[in-house]
């Protein structure tokens, strides 16, 4: 499943929505200093103003799919794909070869020993053969649900429809190299990376 080619070590760290992977990847960049590639930032990239995947969405969609400034409605957006799993097949056929095309132009340039990838739907996009092991930060579902009510102001219905577009965490958990169990507070996740590093540094 996994790429054996790489010579840069290549941590994919996902896990699922709001369970606390940026958290994680910026504390791994602040403490240890490894470089964080965010799949979130090419995919924004994606839909720049103007680009041929954001003249797509607004063929298919129409202008109502745009702010007062021109740029696209997430929100809007976010509704119609979460709710109409064709849309959302049709928005991420769009949009996942785009992001896989920025993270395999990225690794021959890599120079660190060791790099993370944060690729929140590392599974279901197919994007396992970017990466050398794979780290699955979880929590409880109903952590998981509040947190992501609270962090996008979201009602009930609208946050589980979002979680249950994902894999479940249950089955990314079996298929990690490493988990983060993210059920405690900040500074138990803290300790727990740190023990993590400290048994991983020794690994390799």
């Amino acid at each position: 499943m996994k790429g054996n080619n790489i010579k840069s070590k290549i941590i994919g760290l996902t896990g699922g929505i709001a369970t606390g992977k940026s958290t994680v990847s910026n504390y791994l960049r602040d403490k240890y200093y490894i470089p964080v590639f965010d799949a979130d930032i090419f995919a924004r990239d994606a839909v720049k103003v103007d680009s041929p995947i954001f003249v797509s969405i607004i063929e298919r969609y129409g202008s109502d799919i745009l702010l007062d400034n021109n740029t696209l409605n997430r929100s809007k957006l976010g509704t119609i794909i979460f709710n109409d799993i064709r849309e959302k097949e049709w928005l991420e056929s769009q949009i996942h070869p785009f992001v896989y095309n920025c993270f395999r132009s990225l690794i021959p340039t890599l120079t660190e020993e060791i790099n993370i990838f944060t690729i929140p739907l590392l599974f279901e996009a197919n994007m396992t053969d970017l990466v050398s092991e794979i780290w699955v930060v979880t929590c409880d579902y109903e952590q998981q649900l509040t947190r992501l009510q609270s962090r996008n102001n979201l009602s009930k219905k609208d946050a589980i429809a979002r979680i249950n577009s994902q894999m479940s965490l249950t089955e990314k958990v079996q298929l990690a190299d490493v988990v983060i169990d993210n059920n405690g507070n900040l500074t138990q996740l803290i300790a727990q990376i740190d023990g993590i590093m400290s048994s991983y540094f020794h690994k390799n």
